[in-house]
C-alpha cells in the first residue's frame, strides 16, 4: 500500500522509462535497480518490439542499446523520430565509437553512456536528460573531444554516411549485393557503388578485408 500524502505535499509524477537491450540478464538487472528511481513501463529486446512499446506507453525516456535483432537502436530511433514520438532518447552501448556517438546525437538522442560505467551515473543520465538536458559520459571525453575538433573531411574510419553503415552490416551478416539492394530498395549496381566507395575510403582491397576491418573496429 502507498503511502498517504501529508497536508502540504505535492504529488511529484515519477519520470517513465522504456527498456531495450537484446539480453536478457542484464536487461532484467538494470529494470530493477531503475526501478527504485522511475517508473519502467516496458522491457523488449528487440527494435521492432520497442517501436511497439513506445507507440503504446509514450514514455519519458527510452534507454537502448544500439546492436538489437530486426531493427538496431539506430534504425529504430530514426523510425521514432518519423513517427515524431517524443520520448527522449537516452542509448546505453558498450562501443566507445565516435561515428556512433555522432550519429546518435545526429538523429536526436539526447545523451550517451557507456556500459562500461556504473548505475549510478546511469541515473544521472535519465534525470539530466528528462529535465531537458544533454549527457556524455565522461568516459567518452576523448571521442567527443575529437567529435568536436574534427574537419568535415576525415578521412577517419568514422566518417562513413548512414547509408554506408547500413550496407556494411548487412555485408557482414553474409547478405549478397542483391539481397542488400533489396532490403535498402536500392539497385544492386548503387549497392555495389557504395561498398567500393566504402573500400575505397578505408584502403581495402577485398571483402574479407572490409568485413574484419568493420568487426575489429565495432562498426556494425
Amino acid at each position: 500500500m502507498g503511502r498517504r500524502l501529508q497536508v502540504g505535499e505535492t504529488f511529484m509524477k515519477r519520470t517513465t522509462v522504456l527498456l531495450a537491450d537484446d539480453h536478457q540478464m542484464f536487461l532484467d538487472g538494470l529494470s530493477h535497480f531503475l526501478a527504485r528511481e522511475f517508473d519502467v513501463v516496458a522491457l523488449t529486446r528487440d527494435g521492432s518490439t520497442m517501436l511497439e512499446m513506445a507507440r503504446q506507453h509514450h514514455p519519458d525516456v527510452l534507454v537502448l542499446d544500439i546492436s538489437m535483432p530486426h531493427l538496431s537502436g539506430i534504425e529504430a530511433v530514426r523510425a521514432l523520430r518519423s513517427e515524431s514520438i517524443p520520448a527522449k532518447i537516452l542509448f546505453l552501448s558498450m562501443y566507445a565509437d565516435l561515428g556512433l556517438v555522432e550519429e546518435a546525437f545526429r538523429i536526436g538522442a539526447s545523451g550517451y553512456v557507456l556500459k562500461s560505467g556504473n548505475m549510478d551515473e546511469l541515473v544521472k543520465a535519465i534525470q539530466c536528460i528528462s529535465r531537458g538536458g544533454t549527457y556524455v559520459t565522461p568516459l567518452l571525453g576523448d571521442v567527443v573531444s575529437t567529435l568536436l575538433t574534427a574537419g568535415p573531411h576525415s578521412n577517419s574510419r568514422t566518417t562513413l554516411t548512414s547509408r554506408q553503415r547500413d550496407v556494411l552490416r548487412l555485408l557482414t551478416e553474409g547478405r549478397t549485393m542483391k539481397q542488400i539492394g533489396e532490403f535498402l530498395h536500392i539497385s544492386t549496381r548503387t549497392t555495389e557503388s557504395h561498398k567500393y566507395e566504402i573500400m575505397r575510403n578505408l584502403g581495402l582491397k577485398t571483402t574479407a578485408e572490409l568485413i574484419r576491418y568493420a568487426v575489429r573496429n565495432k562498426l556494425v
